[in-house]
């Protein structure tokens, strides 16, 4: 594992120490600093954090139950990886909750959050303009964080911020393959109107729609690159943890990378 942890937790008494450890290891799983298949050695985890082994292994066990980290009997703990149907499993989860998300907005939303909502879409549209694929990023984060925020629904907003994160960066070769800005505009707009409308069923549609044409246009993106003799392997890695790959059977009888 490369040192890119370059980093002492130093939390006080606010938070526990593990619970500072999970933020961090987090993070950087999110980022891509530590990539699927990646071994996380738990003693070269607390010393590079400068804390003891008991909060590392604390916030591996926290994010191997949020799906971040598989966790390996006798062998350690590992970055996770995606395979297709478990990108389909998160995609088809997303589908929902947004979709949910949407049509409570719709009932909730305040004038001064639509116009937030406004505000990021045109700060979406002048990026894309731009080709700034980093304010793209901003925008489009701040637009869907304002209707989750309008939901009112604190539950339903943590659960639909982790599955995203899961596949940010997967997400994010979505986002970008061609064509889909221009579609995602589009789609962010009819969403607009509908929030604007406070008609909850509509919005309900459209949202479900927008994570459902994301989720193709990353499948076609993935085949290119991919081509079809891996397109099991959505993360293009696996663990290697001395004595080969390890795999694990998911419910649907397909191959899952760990």
């Amino acid at each position: 594992m490369k040192r890119i942890l370059n980093v002492n937790v130093n939390l006080g008494d606010y938070m526990p120490l593990w619970e500072g450890v999970y933020q961090i290891l987090r993070e950087a799983i999110v980022e891509g600093d530590l990539l699927p298949g990646e071994h996380l050695a738990e003693q070269q985890l607390a010393e590079e954090l400068g804390v003891s082994r008991t909060p590392v292994r604390e916030a591996l066990r926290r994010l191997a139950l949020e799906g971040f980290v598989v966790m390996v009997p006798r062998r350690g703990s590992y970055v996770a990886g995606l395979s297709l149907k478990d990108m389909n499993d998160v995609f088809e989860l997303r589908m929902a909750l947004e979709g949910l998300g949407a049509y409570l907005a719709a009932q909730r939303i305040t004038p001064q959050e639509l116009i937030a909502v406004r505000e990021s879409q045109a700060q979406l549209e002048v990026a894309i303009a731009a080709n700034d694929q980093n304010e793209v990023i901003s925008a489009d984060t701040r637009f869907h964080s304002l209707i989750y925020a309008a939901s009112r629904n604190r539950r339903l907003i943590h659960i639909i911020g982790n599955l995203s994160d899961q596949i940010q960066g997967f997400r994010l070769k979505s986002l970008f393959a061609p064509g889909r800005l221009r579609d995602t505009a589009r789609e962010h707009k009819r969403l607009i109107m509908a929030l604007e409308r406070r008609d909850g069923l509509v919005a309900r549609r459209l949202a479900e729609e927008h994570v459902r044409q994301a989720e193709v246009s990353l499948l076609r993106s993935q085949e290119k690159m991919t081509g079809a003799d891996e397109r099991s392997n959505v993360s293009g890695r696996r663990v290697d943890s001395g004595g080969g790959a390890e795999q694990q059977e998911t419910n649907g009888g397909e191959s899952g990378i760990i």
